[in-house]
């Protein structure tokens, strides 16, 4: 049974660390959006507002990006059921893309009223762990990936040998079942 949810498991911690890289990498995008002169007056008003908020309505502030982009992602769920594809998937990866961003900047705003509440900190302390448990999963995949890569520039220059790539091909095979023994 173990072995049938491994694929499951690698695929969700990888998804989990996807979502957690975008988190970090459009934080400072967000931050230099808002950093501009017409949002800043936007930004130091949100800051105000969250700071006369008490802990729960800090939470529900916090959650309003979620709510507001639902409508987007049904929108595109239903574009990509109906056959278009690419356009459907262009609204959900910019609505997921708005979503983490503004989510990103709400909570650095919130996160001192937010960790006042027991639940909130234990629930954070989960996503923690959660996220140290992908990496614990998808690093040694990338470390073997980033290995198997290193090889292949090597051998670049031998790929002018007609068998060349069917040697790779074979390396890689054996490689990948030893890995999945492990």
């Amino acid at each position: 049974m173990r072995r049938l949810l491994r694929p499951f498991l690698f695929l969700a911690a990888l998804v989990f660390l996807l979502e957690a890289w975008l988190w970090e990498r459009l934080s400072p995008v967000v931050a230099w959006i808002v950093g501009l002169v017409f949002w800043k007056q936007i930004r130091v008003a949100v800051a105000a507002a969250i700071d006369r908020m008490p802990p729960y309505g800090t939470l529900t502030v916090f959650s309003v990006p979620v709510l507001l982009l639902l409508p987007f992602k049904f929108s595109a769920l239903w574009l990509i059921a109906h056959g278009h594809w690419l356009f459907g998937g262009a609204v959900f990866l910019l609505a997921k893309i708005v979503g983490l961003a503004v989510t990103a900047f709400l909570f650095e705003t919130c996160k001192p009223k937010l960790m006042q509440i027991a639940w909130f900190r234990t629930f954070f302390a989960a996503v923690l762990r959660a996220r140290d448990w992908a990496h614990a999963i998808v690093d040694p995949y990338k470390r073997k990936i980033r290995s198997f890569a290193r090889y292949l520039r090597r051998m670049a220059p031998l790929s002018a040998n007609p068998g060349y790539m069917r040697r790779v091909l074979s390396r890689l095979r054996y490689r990948m079942s030893r890995a999945g023994r492990s």
